[in-house]
């Protein structure tokens, strides 16, 4: 069987896996995110990060789900609804050692409907953009007991898309654009820590 080439790579740039280097396998709809948001992201997270219990509903190329993993989380629950990806990341979470990562192969919008919710502190949502998801996903999160008090949710979309109607008493923190992306930290009630 000939070894699998892969078009691109991400690197983990923060806590214990800093600078391991995962591949990135050559499917449509995988959209990395980029260093530089990554890096704001957890420069906002940096307060509550460790210890969390986290959930990537959209993992694709698990750039956010092992960067929140390497930096302290206490759980990752990471979902993906193609095959072939869900394996890729079970392979590089089984070589990074990351036993306290999970891996599920399952639609996120069905899995958040229908599967016995246990609460998360922070959630990341980085959906393909032809999806417009965002709204459906934050409903299901808020009505369904999916987010501890305080929770944090992660927002990624395109630059021009409309605003995602966000349930009552959900407030946006921080909102950045970086070239066709705008990224989104939005705080699901009173929070424990301080994600500045």
């Amino acid at each position: 069987m000939a070894k699998q080439k892969y078009p691109g790579w991400v690197r983990i740039i923060g806590g214990c896996w800093r600078g391991r280097r995962i591949a990135v396998p050559e499917l449509s709809d995988l959209r990395p995110t980029g260093d530089r948001i990554r890096e704001t992201l957890f420069n906002w997270l940096a307060a509550v990060i460790e210890g969390a219990q986290c959930l990537d509903l959209f993992a694709g190329a698990g750039a956010l789900g092992l960067e929140a993993a390497s930096r302290g989380a206490a759980r990752v629950m990471m979902l993906d609804q193609d095959r072939r990806v869900a394996a890729h990341l079970q392979a590089i979470t089984k070589e990074l050692n990351g036993g306290h990562v999970e891996i599920l192969c399952a639609d996120a919008l069905r899995w958040l409907a229908t599967v016995s919710p246990t609460p998360f502190d922070i959630v990341f949502l980085d959906p393909p953009f032809r999806l417009d998801c965002l709204a459906e996903c934050c409903r299901l999160l808020a009505s369904r007991d999916w987010l501890k008090p305080g929770a944090w949710v992660y927002l990624e979309t395109a630059r021009r898309a409309d605003m995602p109607q966000l349930p009552p008493g959900w407030k946006i923190r921080r909102d950045k654009t970086a070239g066709e992306v705008r990224y989104m930290l939005v705080e699901a009630g009173t929070t424990k820590g301080d994600a500045a």
